[in-house]
């Protein structure tokens, strides 16, 4: 249970041990080999890791690419609390060849939690401030990188900041990406719940079965609290729905772990800085309701896993088709869940390059 209790929301947070492991000896060598292997070494490439006061947070930014006159775009992670960084080394390497990767610790993740007062941090964490972060974010980078203007890629919880901020901000965008696009988390918690029980019955799990029908009906009227959504996501995720066809996710829990980007004290304040967030921000994120916006400013794309159960596809695949956008297209994934970054990279990469850079030209 308590493996499930990170990532419950949109995207999975990172477990983390404070023991040792076998791994430990490999460690620093391990992430020495690939940090170097990852060395962005062209003559007008990028590979910069800075900080950024935004809206009195003192928040961890990287950006690397292989050509600093390819077009910038800015990823917005899941979570809530799951930074995207320690991550990239997995997938993004590629995409670095055709655009300048941003990424950054949102306030309360990673880096960015491990740097900055608690205290008064706590007090800040509310899905506006982190759209007024995404856009001054974006604004910054755009002077930086001399830029009049970025796409804005939103993965999972990111998919809430990015869709608002292209929203009231439509200026700075070339186009929106959403990746695991959530639309409305109530009707994702009782579509993800659905599918955990068929599953389960399909198998004959009767551990999984009873386990979920404990929390029936749901969401049903009862508060949705972090047990129940616990206990639902499990088995969703369990069959499939967070990475296809596994049911183990070792390759994503413990990617961070030879990042070139987190030492393992940041590893740790990945699952720290999650937990922290997670209560503070539970009741705003389950009163989202994109449904009602009909209009979309710029050009939207969303690329969708065929087999997601952490963020189901179908309220997203509705929303698009009948928003209307300057130009709008779905892109399945069909052997991908939730982390199609890194089940399908290449087709990610093959989408973005064909697809989405296209419209900066």
């Amino acid at each position: 249970m308590k493996k499930y209790l990170i990532y419950i929301i949109a995207v999975l947070a990172f477990q983390t041990t404070n023991g040792q492991t076998a791994s430990d000896t490999l460690y620093n060598p391990s992430r020495a080999i690939i940090a170097d292997l990852d060395s962005i070494v062209t003559p007008k490439g990028i590979q910069e890791n800075f900080q950024l006061d935004i809206g009195g947070v003192e928040q961890w930014v990287y950006a690397r690419g292989n050509d600093k006159d390819n077009p910038v775009i800015l990823m917005v992670h899941g979570g809530p609390a799951s930074p995207l960084a320690p991550l990239a080394w997995t997938f993004q390497r590629p995409i670095e060849e055709y655009f300048t990767v941003v990424n950054y610790d949102q306030r309360g993740s990673g880096k960015t939690y491990r740097d900055n007062d608690t205290i008064s941090l706590g007090k800040t964490i509310h899905i506006e401030q982190y759209v007024d972060d995404a856009i001054a974010i974006a604004e910054k980078i755009s002077n930086r990188y001399q830029k009049k203007k970025v796409f804005l890629l939103g993965h999972s919880w990111g998919t809430i900041v990015g869709l608002k901020a292209a929203l009231r901000r439509p200026d700075l965008f070339h186009a929106y990406i959403g990746v695991g696009q959530v639309i409305k988390p109530v009707e994702n918690e009782r579509l993800s719940f659905a599918y955990g029980l068929r599953e389960a019955k399909k198998r004959n799990n009767q551990k999984a079965v009873e386990e979920l029908m404990s929390i029936a009906p749901y969401p049903g009227t009862e508060p949705l609290t972090r047990h129940r959504i616990v206990i639902a996501r499990k088995w969703a995720q369990y069959y499939g729905g967070l990475a296809a066809y596994r049911h183990e996710f070792d390759f994503f829990f413990k990617a961070p772990l030879l990042s070139p980007e987190y030492d393992r004290d940041d590893v740790r304040a990945i699952n720290q800085g999650n937990v922290f967030t997670l209560g503070k921000i539970l009741d705003e994120f389950l009163s989202v309701d994109f449904t009602q916006v009909t209009t979309f400013p710029i050009p939207v794309f969303q690329f969708m896993g065929k087999h997601d159960y952490t963020t189901p596809t179908q309220p997203t695949a509705d929303w698009l088709e009948q928003v209307k956008a300057p130009y709008k297209k779905a892109v399945w994934f069909h052997d991908s869940s939730h982390l199609l970054p890194m089940e399908e990279p290449g087709k990610f990469l093959l989408e973005l390059v064909t697809q989405v850079r296209p419209l900066a030209e």
